[in-house]
């Protein structure tokens, strides 16, 4: 059997009815799903936005809590600072206008700087390794053993007179009118020698090798010593160089 080309021209071409292809008749099922699915996330993206938001809002409020409490602790202290400033303002003004500024405390309480007491501490030590090198050369004639026993203890003695003026410096006992009185400098001078006895003792035995003589040496200082000291402390009373003062502002 043979086809010719005229039998195709012949054939009827097929048409489709254009509905066939509309959007409402392809997959009607698929449609809705889809819908469905892009409401549900859209809720769920919205649901996640309001919660990062009222995370965020909570965080807020809880520094603005905080900042609120600081403001709050500024003011009084701010308060505070205000009504001291136009206390003092005031009192000077009344100052200025012919009244009193201020009044000592009873005893005339004061405090002494610590560049006063490494002061104090070291010219003594100067004063007190004298005294020793003079006891110690008589007593064992020897200027070595003189030079040892001054020079072994000379800054440690130093330092810890100096430690001991701080302590003491901590305490009102003994002092008026603005200086230390001449108990309270004697107290000091005997706490000090019981302290300088034993330190000179144990040095002039380990040094001289003689009980006898160290003890001598330990004995004089005892003796001439507390009274120079004494002395040293009564003199250092009538410097003002040092001291600072606590006034009390009648405020």
């Amino acid at each position: 059997m043979s086809l010719s080309a005229s039998a195709f021209t012949n054939v009827a071409p097929l048409v489709v009815p254009s509905q066939a292809f509309s959007s409402s008749s392809v997959h009607p099922v698929m449609t809705t799903a889809r819908k469905t699915d892009l409401l549900l996330a859209s809720t769920t993206a919205d649901g996640e936005t309001n919660g990062i938001t009222d995370r965020i809002i909570k965080q807020l409020e809880k520094e603005e809590a905080r900042m609120t409490r600081k403001r709050q602790r500024a003011m009084e202290k701010l308060n505070k600072y205000e009504e001291s400033l136009n206390k003092l303002q005031t009192k000077k003004q009344e100052y200025l206008n012919g009244g009193s500024l201020a009044s000592n405390p009873p005893g005339g309480n004061f405090s002494e700087t610590a560049v006063r007491s490494a002061v104090k501490a070291f010219l003594w030590r100067v004063i007190a390794g004298s005294v020793t090198f003079i006891t110690s050369l008589r007593f064992s004639g020897s200027i070595t053993t003189a030079l040892s026993i001054v020079g072994s203890d000379f800054f440690s003695k130093s330092f810890t007179m100096f430690v001991g003026e701080r302590l003491m410096n901590k305490s009102q006992a003994g002092r008026k009118s603005g200086a230390d009185g001449a108990r309270r400098s004697l107290a000091k001078a005997l706490i000090w020698r019981l302290f300088a006895i034993c330190n000179t003792l144990t040095m002039a035995i380990f040094i001289s090798k003689d009980l006898s003589v160290a003890s001598k040496i330990a004995g004089s200082d005892a003796f001439f010593k507390t009274g120079l000291m004494f002395v040293y402390e009564r003199v250092w009373a009538k410097i003002e160089w040092g001291k600072e003062y606590q006034v009390e502002y009648n405020l």
